[in-house]
């Protein structure tokens, strides 16, 4: 738990460093911020009213990341943890790791491979949806999955291999929302995506000619 503060405080910090507040002049993004801190807090609760067990949850870090920014999405993924503490039964202790392994874990692994992409692949649009909305989400998912497996120890009849299996599944589900909603949102909202750019993706095809 100390160290799931530390690094949570830390990140916290750093986030609020960069004033992420300024991300909302203009009033693009107050409904994608509004959306999560009312859709995804429900959505965390969940688990606290399943069987006692592997936690079945939906993260949707990656789906904030992408619409907030890290910068931003950090501070609204810690109010949504507050919110769970608050609403829920759980307690202090479990909102924060819920927010540290299902919200900033993820969301800063899928930063991270975000970079990977626009440094490496070339800026089409379907390497955004499919690249970092559906397959980065998957990754980034499941290796914060396999991350919280390896630093918690397992209670009840499951193992580590049946956990890390169920953590496989769980991310491809998170992957399929999310994915989907971010072609959508491409296509029909694309202002509340702080990491997409119609001159970067939608860029007219170069006239040269051989």
């Amino acid at each position: 738990m100390w160290a799931e503060a530390l690094l949570g405080a830390l990140a916290l910090a750093l986030a609020l460093a960069m004033r992420p507040w300024r991300l909302l002049a203009g009033g693009a993004l107050i409904s994608p911020v509004l959306g999560t801190l009312a859709l995804l807090s429900a959505l965390w609760l969940v688990p606290q009213h399943l069987p006692v067990g592997l936690p079945v949850q939906f993260s949707g870090a990656c789906l904030v990341l992408l619409m907030l920014g890290w910068p931003l999405a950090v501070p609204v993924l810690a109010l949504v943890g507050v919110l769970v503490w608050l609403l829920g039964d759980a307690g202090a202790a479990s909102a924060l790791s819920q927010w540290f392994w299902m919200g900033l874990v993820p969301a800063t692994l899928a930063f991270f491979i975000g970079a990977a992409i626009r440094h490496w692949l070339p800026p089409h649009i379907f390497i955004y949806t499919l690249g970092r909305g559906f397959l980065g989400t998957a990754l980034a998912v499941f290796v914060a999955g396999v991350l919280f497996e390896l630093a918690h120890t397992m209670t009840g009849s499951h193992d580590f291999v049946q956990a890390v299996v169920a953590r496989w599944l769980m991310a491809w589900g998170d992957a399929f929302i999310t994915g989907m909603l971010v072609a959508v949102f491409v296509a029909f909202a694309p202002q509340w995506l702080a990491t997409w750019s119609d001159a970067r993706y939608l860029h007219p095809p170069s006239n040269n000619k051989p």
